[in-house]
This record gives C-alpha cells, structure tokens and sequence, in this order.
C-alpha cells in the first residue's frame, strides 16, 4: 500500500515538471546545460557523450509541443 503512495506521489512530481518544462523551456533549458556541466565537471569528461545527450533530450522535449 505505501509503495502505491509513493508511485502515485511521483507520477504527480513528475507530471508538474512536465507541465512546468512546457511552459518555461528557456529556463529548463538553460537548467539542463548547467546541470550537464556540473555532472561532466564532477565525473570529470568520463561521461560527456552521455550527458551531453541527455542535455540533448531534456532541450528536446521542452520544444516538441510548441
């Protein structure tokens, strides 16, 4: 029962971020390119390809509705 909570708890966060990212995509992405280059900073270039192409998707989907 608390892991169905929990889910349904999630599925909402998840579903505001979504609404949120729609409606401000400059600031998701500038967000999402900032975050990119802490995590390729911290991982220090190990995972660049990566997390330049989840950057890549999080811009991605901030426009496809528009």
């Amino acid at each position: 029962m608390a892991f169905l909570r929990r889910l349904t708890v999630l599925a909402g966060a998840a579903e505001a971020a979504r609404r949120y990212a729609k409606k401000n995509p400059e600031k998701v992405a500038r967000l999402a390119d900032q975050a990119g280059r802490f995590a390729d900073r911290q991982t220090k270039g190990k995972y660049s390809d990566k997390i330049d192409g989840a950057v890549r998707k999080v811009r991605g989907a901030t426009t496809d509705g528009q």
